[in-house]
């Protein structure tokens, strides 16, 4: 059995640094090295950081500015910092280097990007050290910042907090989500290709903004405005869809009531609309008992409750803020749950709770998409 790598991810709070080290940390082909942001202002923690690790994916940067020229220095800066640790120390990680298909284009960013690769490059072949440049294109996915990471990210706020998005230029952009990018990585690192080389990141799905703004209108109008799923088939209408849920205000924006129907036969309760396939599931909770404490990477999840009292709790991945929702069947409602969001159900009443989960897609056991972390975590 091979030897986990320790892995360290400049910029790991940032969008794809986000979901890479969530990544990592399902798998025990890795050991992952905390990196902050603070450490390219001391040297000495950046060097005692690049000796620790195996390997280094360089994600840090200034995607925006408006100087362009501090954007270029800064970017350079931080592959110069980054470079001088690895002569400090004498380390020789495996670095990749996360650059971008701008550097086609004739901007500060692009530049700085294809700059910045070319002085990896040169520092590798002198040291005989292994580095991989990738070349990426336009990601997509949850947790991006709007107004910076995509369009994407914009669209899906402005659609979820009342405002009114609008296009400047209608181009045909290429994406690549989030979660197909971090595999990508994954694979070069376990690549036995070693030495010098740049790999292009293919893109998955080419579309005109105003076709993609249209997909997240059509969300809103339907999900976010009438509770009815959308068709989630294609892996595409999946990873968008994650990607509109987790713009959502959560903690304001649930519970949703369920209309319930009753008369001298008995009651009805509609517990939700779909224009997908999936998986339903019904369940009886004794009082006290916990149901879930794990989390899901693409999987679209509703819990409803339809008898008896319960309480929901949310946590995002890498967060230590909980989100709690009380539910009573006497006025039954229905919480979903956003992926990278460990969550679970407990009864707080004393008599069972009945429970509705849908899920989007059927269970495989050799796919489960379930990881296990607790939603309470000890402070």
């Amino acid at each position: 059995m091979n030897k986990p790598l320790k892995v360290g991810i400049t910029g790991q709070a940032g969008f794809v640094g986000t979901h890479l080290y969530g990544q990592f940390g399902l798998s025990q082909d890795f050991i992952r090295v905390p990196f902050e942001d603070a450490f390219f202002k001391y040297q000495l923690e950046l060097d005692r950081f690049v000796s620790t690790c195996d390997v280094i994916v360089h994600l840090a940067a200034v995607n925006r500015h408006s100087d362009a020229a501090l954007l270029y220095r800064t970017n350079i800066s931080l592959v110069g910092k980054l470079i001088q640790a690895c002569e400090n120390t004498g380390s020789k990680p495996h670095i990749l280097f996360s650059s971008s298909t701008q550097e086609e284009r004739d901007n500060p960013y692009g530049k700085s990007k294809y700059d910045g690769r070319k002085l990896l490059e040169d520092w590798a072949r002198k040291n005989k050290s292994a580095f991989t440049g990738l070349v990426i294109p336009n990601v997509y996915g949850p947790f991006g910042n709007p107004y910076y990471n995509s369009v994407i990210a914009t669209f899906c706020h402005q659609l979820t907090h009342g405002e009114t998005p609008g296009i400047e230029v209608d181009a045909h952009v290429k994406f690549i989500y989030v979660n197909e990018l971090v595999q990508h990585i994954i694979n070069a690192i376990g690549s036995r290709e070693r030495g010098i080389q740049t790999l292009n990141i293919p893109h998955t799905i080419e579309m005109q903004v105003s076709q993609i703004l249209d997909k997240l209108v059509g969300f809103k109008d339907l999900y976010f405005d009438k509770g009815i799923f959308p068709d989630l088939d294609s892996s595409f209408d999946r990873n968008l869809f994650n990607t509109f849920v987790c713009y959502i205000d959560h903690e304001n924006f649930f519970p949703i009531a369920l209309k319930l129907n009753q008369d001298n036969r008995g009651s009805f309760v509609e517990t939700m609309r779909l224009n997908s396939g999936g998986q339903v599931s019904f369940s009886t909770t004794k009082p006290g008992i916990i149901r879930g404490n794990h989390f899901h990477t693409r999987k679209a999840e509703r819990f409803a409750v339809i008898k008896g009292k319960a309480l929901i709790e949310l946590r995002k991945i890498g967060s230590k803020k909980v989100m709690t929702f009380e539910l009573d069947g006497d006025n039954p409602a229905c919480v979903d749950m956003p992926i990278w969001h460990t969550h679970n159900i407990r009864n707080i009443g004393e008599d069972d709770l009945y429970t509705i989960f849908w899920i989007n897609e059927q269970y495989d056991q050799n796919d489960p998409d379930t990881f296990h972390e607790m939603v309470d975590i000890a402070p």
